[in-house]
């Protein structure tokens, strides 16, 4: 049974950083690609990054945002720099095997979510 489990969220103000963890069980964390999507409130799900030879990112966060992934935790990292308030959203993992993506329909399993905050 594979598992995603996310932690790190949180309330932070602008300009600020935060970084969220996902840790993955029940797959062979190097047969996929992990990524990570948001979605605000009355928003779609919206694609910010994915990792697994190479790194994709959305424009609204590249140079700010960092995916990395540590295969002997089994765990994909996201570090968030110079948070701005349009990055509130509930930011979710997710996996697929092989061939990275940003269309979210694409992704097998995804974890439970966790709340990013960034007041102005």
């Amino acid at each position: 049974q594979v598992q995603l489990v996310e932690s790190g969220g949180g309330l932070v103000q602008a300009g600020g950083s935060l970084r969220l963890s996902c840790a993955a069980s029940g797959l062979t964390f190097n047969d996929y690609v992990m990524g990570w999507f948001r979605q605000a409130p009355g928003k779609e799900r919206d694609f910010v990054a994915a990792i697994r030879g190479s790194v994709a990112y959305a424009d609204s966060v590249k140079g700010r945002f960092t995916i990395s992934r540590d295969s002997a935790k089994n765990t994909v990292y996201l570090q968030m720099n110079s948070l701005k308030p349009e990055d509130t959203a509930v930011y979710y993992c997710a996996a697929r095997r092989n061939i990275a993506t940003r269309n979210l329909y694409e992704y097998d399993y995804w974890g439970q979510g966790t709340q990013v905050t960034v007041s102005s």
